[in-house]
């Protein structure tokens, strides 16, 4: 008996934790400024800071080379603001 409210308890457990994690779906941010970035994770951006939310296969076109660069994300929740500035939430 004492087996299977273990077992029992452990599933329950598991199930929580699985839960309980993000489910990660990658995404391109572009902000106003032309600077883009990769993002694991979709936050709730607010609709002043300018940006846009496009799927993890989005490309821009030969003839936007000068529009867009690519940028790293720091590990922490953010965007890049103008001037090439990251700005944390």
């Amino acid at each position: 008996m004492k087996l299977k409210t273990f077992a029992l308890s452990a599933l329950v457990a598991a199930g929580a934790i699985v839960a309980s994690v993000e489910t990660a779906s990658a995404a391109v941010v572009c902000n106003r400024y032309g600077d883009c970035w990769r993002t694991t994770t979709r936050y709730d951006y607010r609709p002043h800071w300018g940006l846009r939310i496009y799927d993890d296969n989005w490309r821009w076109h030969a003839r936007d080379n000068r529009r867009y660069r690519w940028r790293d994300a720091p590990p922490r929740r953010g965007y890049w603001g103008r001037g090439g500035v990251w700005i944390t939430f």
